[in-house]
């Protein structure tokens, strides 16, 4: 993996870090503090039972190389332990309008795809499956989990494209992944989950139903959750068009109380599916913020 100026034991501030044009580049200053986090907790390393050897990729972990067929072939080899199986992934991207909400110098969007990018790269060199679903009203674009050489190239084009649609219909979104994820996959729905609950609910339980493992990580910005934005002003609706206006100091009880209930309704919609939740602020560094996502993910491989 190429140098770079940031430390891999020292979380990046996400504004530095989306500061960076590079998807693929941002993807990987992140992973490297994913490994340190991993590294340092008690959760680390494969499973005890070793089942055979794999090439070296760059970005492996070292510790795993067999120092004694590198020194008997000059080939490098990983142990493979039997919990290194090739999982099949499918990443949903929220492209929708309402993702380009910032209260900083960038987006939910920004920060999401980042999110995407960051799986996509570690779960590749793991010589996982990947693949990406973008959706508004619909899903947009669509590449199907593979592991090739170039693939991880094209999800990252399919991230670098803006959030171009309007209204988020994540009911939508799921019954096609019903179709598109004929086999047993991950899927990990990448969102602010800000429509109704009640309106996709029953197609998250029945996804769950399938054998699926669903995991959501929720993006919010700061300024959603406390409301601590700006002044008395018209606000336009990003998804609606619709223009209101609000006088922050004034909405900030009757908005919190309302967000936290629907905070509620989208958690307990996962619990009720038996899938996992995450909910993350864009500003949390994106390696703390995915850190315990991977150790879970790895410990029930």
């Amino acid at each position: 993996m190429p140098s770079n100026p940031y430390s891999p034991t020292t979380s990046v501030d996400p504004e530095a870090l989306l500061a960076i044009r590079d998807l693929e580049l941002r993807a990987r200053i992140v992973v490297e503090g994913i490994w340190a986090g991993l590294h340092r907790s008690p959760y680390h390393g494969f499973s005890v039972e070793f089942s055979e050897y794999r090439q070296y990729s760059p970005g492996d972990d070292l510790r795993y190389l067999d120092w004694k067929i590198l020194a008997r072939t000059d080939r490098e080899y990983l142990k493979v332990f039997e919990d290194e199986t090739n999982l099949r992934c499918l990443i949903l991207a929220d492209a929708s309008k309402s993702m380009e909400f910032g209260s900083g110098s960038y987006s939910k969007f920004d920060y999401a795809r980042t999110i995407a990018a960051t799986l996509s790269y570690f779960l590749s060199k793991q010589r996982d499956v990947v693949g990406i679903a973008r959706f508004d009203s619909a899903i947009t674009d669509y590449q199907e989990p593979k592991w090739r050489p170039g693939h991880l190239k094209r999800l990252f084009a399919l991230l670098e494209r803006p959030a171009e649609g309007q209204a988020t219909d994540l009911k939508a979104a799921l019954e096609a992944t019903l179709r598109l994820a004929r086999r047993r996959s991950l899927v990990i729905l990448i969102s602010d989950f800000l429509s109704d609950p009640h309106e996709w609910s029953s197609e998250l339980a029945y996804l769950r139903s399938m054998g699926h493992d669903v995991r959501g990580l929720q993006v919010l910005d700061p300024a959603e959750v406390n409301l601590h934005y700006g002044k008395a002003a018209y606000w336009n609706d990003v998804e609606t068009g619709e223009l209101r206006y609000v006088d922050p100091d004034s909405a900030r009880d009757d908005y919190t109380k309302r967000f936290s209930e629907r905070q509620r309704q989208v958690g307990s919609a996962f619990a009720s599916a038996g899938a996992r939740l995450q909910t993350i602020t864009t500003d949390q560094p994106l390696d703390l913020a995915l850190v315990d996502f991977v150790r879970e993910l790895r410990k029930t491989r």
